[in-house]
């Protein structure tokens, strides 16, 4: 008998027992069907904050590369055409999860300078938030390097050409970023480095407008020949230290050089809803609050507690213990938190909490335990991706705020990031009308500052069922626990759970944020007046909010697969004669239907085949 009479009928068993209905998304009369920020697809998808990097990912894709190469090629890309929000001046946490099963947290956070100290500020935080000052040692290229040797098939000039291109070439200024130049303008008008790349005639580029950095351009060129050395021991470094140094900077080449290439960290777990969590672990808090405010609501008897306005009440305090517990963490480098980390992932220590929750109330910061003052970063972006074989990577970069330290490097064009306002600072503060800083985030040279991304995988029985995380600064943890509770327990599908309007809570200020605005493409975001209502009843001190967290969210339907979904992928086995493709579907039955989403709110779109 040959092979192919052999293979054909066991793939055809296989496949055919595994069939289920199509997804509704391909309803002819879904309206989601009208909408780019949602496809579906067969292969693999790549969700990002600008439709321009999705494309370049799954180019990558299509050539041969897995996840890993295409969130190096979206990375990248990010840092060209959303300039205010990423780049190769930050950092970065990125989250892995082979089709094999291991799981992997890159943590490519920017760190303390070397002559950084915790009083270095003497309680300016002007000096901690904006300006050279503000700077911390970037991480994201050492870590893009480090993941990329690891896990990545194509050739790493491969991967930083798309970049290298849209940089030198120039590319189309999209409405997201020309709201971030607009409420960033004093401050791009004030930097000569900025001013020659983001203006025109003395004002800010318009939508449409071609923006081109040469400058980075030529770094990029550098890194895509030698490498994280180019950046960390070579040219790119030199420029970069010397334009710190002229502006008054505190880093030094021996900070490049003592960077940790990466810091390659065990992701944190939790099963809860019937589903397993993957998260990052410190020092970021976004996994881990989230994970805590999850386990607070998984106590509820039924998921129709969470519904309506009083299980959006029990949501909004869930997040608040969260808030209260999370500044507790910090660099484990440097701070013991083993123990507070094991009580934000116990069920035991959550139903603690959910028992203090009252339906009829909400209370000020010290009711949830609140010791300390909070940390509100700022600006980031986020990718999503999964691949043919289903490896999944969740990313999220930043450079801190809106372009960063409101400072361009003039001769490497990276803009460089404000970091270190993601420190706690002492403070001589006697009025007692806030808590304390939060010891555990104190500077010391070396370390990294605590943050709010939240890259999450997620798990059905052992298999790939989601990928997600946000960008927005404090608000992520919020926006992508809202996700995905919209999407797994209230049951929308997943353009419906992105778009759905939101709340956010930072407990510190005691102010319940709400969306009521317009974003950048007109799409509205009104929250029901029944809910405000009741919330206000209940004591929430509600204010309007004119933004949204960003989200990228990919759900991989187990259910099964289209019939020519499955005679596809039988000639695809038959052609190449790849008989460990029947084996990796029997061991994983990792095969179905992904359906990726951009958020609207910035612009974005997926792309996938």
């Amino acid at each position: 008998m040959s092979t192919l009479s052999f293979l054909q009928p066991i793939v055809v068993l296989l496949f055919f027992s595994l069939l289920a209905p199509a997804s509704t998304l391909e309803s002819p009369d879904d309206p989601s069907a009208d909408r780019r920020e949602v496809i579906v697809a067969e292969q693999g998808v790549v969700a990002t904050d600008d439709g321009r990097c999705s494309q370049i990912g799954i180019d990558v894709l299509k050539d041969g590369g897995n996840a890993v190469d295409a969130a190096v090629a979206a990375a990248l890309c990010l840092g060209v055409v959303s300039p205010a929000s990423s780049g190769i001046g930050g950092g970065a946490f990125m989250l892995i999860r082979l089709a094999n099963g291991k799981a992997q947290a890159f943590d490519m956070r920017e760190t303390a300078p070397m002559k950084a100290s915790e009083n270095m500020y003497g309680g300016n935080a002007t000096l901690k938030k904006n300006g050279i000052l503000s700077v911390g040692v970037p991480g994201e290229i050492a870590g893009l390097r480090k993941a990329w040797r690891q896990y990545g098939k194509l050739s790493w000039r491969r991967l930083v050409k798309p970049a290298w291109d849209l940089a030198l070439k120039g590319f189309s200024v999209s409405p997201f970023l020309r709201m971030q130049m607009e409420s960033s303008e004093s401050w791009i008008l004030a930097d000569k480095g900025l001013r020659e790349i983001f203006t025109s005639n003395g004002k800010i580029l318009k939508v449409g407008d071609i923006c081109r950095n040469k400058k980075l351009a030529d770094t990029l060129r550098l890194i895509s020949l030698f490498g994280k050395s180019a950046f960390y021991k070579g040219l790119v470094g030199i420029n970069l230290i010397q334009d710190i140094n002229k502006a008054g900077g505190i880093l030094t080449m021996k900070d490049l050089w003592r960077y940790e290439v990466v810091k390659v960290r065990k992701p944190i777990t939790t099963d809860v809803f019937g589903l397993k969590l993957i998260g990052m672990p410190p020092p970021s808090s976004g996994g881990a609050t989230m994970m805590l405010m999850l386990n607070i609501l998984a106590q509820y008897k039924h998921r129709s507690d969470l519904f309506g306005s009083l299980g959006m009440h029990r949501k909004i305090e869930a997040l608040k213990h969260g808030f209260a517990v999370r500044m507790n963490l910090g660099d484990p480098e440097f701070v013991n938190v083993s123990a507070v980390l094991s009580d934000m992932l116990s069920p035991s220590f959550a139903k603690i909490l959910q028992k203090t929750i009252n339906d009829t109330a909400t209370f000020g910061p010290s009711y949830y335990g609140d010791r300390w003052n909070q940390i509100h970063d700022h600006g980031t972006s986020h990718i999503s991706i999964v691949d043919q074989n289903r490896n999944a990577v969740s990313m999220t970069c930043t450079i801190n705020g809106f372009f960063g330290s409101k400072i361009l490097s003039p001769s490497t064009g990276i803009i460089l990031n404000n970091q270190m306002d993601d420190f706690s600072m002492p403070i001589n503060d006697t009025s007692k009308s806030l808590p304390p800083p939060a010891p555990a985030n104190f500077i010391r040279p070396g370390k990294r500052p605590l943050s709010s991304m939240s890259p999450t995988i997620v798990l059905k029985d052992g298999k790939l069922k989601a990928v997600l995380g946000a960008s927005g600064g404090a608000n992520i943890i919020a926006g992508t626990t809202e996700v995905f509770l919209n999407h797994f327990i209230h049951g929308m599908e997943p353009l419906s759970a992105v778009m759905a309007p939101r709340f956010y809570h930072t407990l510190i200020p005691n102010v319940l944020m709400y969306e009521n605005w317009t974003s950048v493409i007109g799409d509205i975001y009104e929250m029901p007046p029944k809910i405000l209502a009741s919330l206000k009843e209940k004591g929430h001190n509600l204010t309007s909010f004119t933004s949204g967290v960003i989200c990228q969210f990919i759900v991989h339907e187990l259910e099964g697969l289209k019939e020519n979904g499955v005679r596809e992928l039988i000639e695809s086995v038959v052609e190449n004669g790849v008989p460990e493709l029947i084996k990796s579907i029997v061991e994983n039955k990792a095969v179905g239907k992904l359906v990726g989403v951009s958020d609207p709110r910035k612009g974005g779109y997926p792309a996938g085949f």
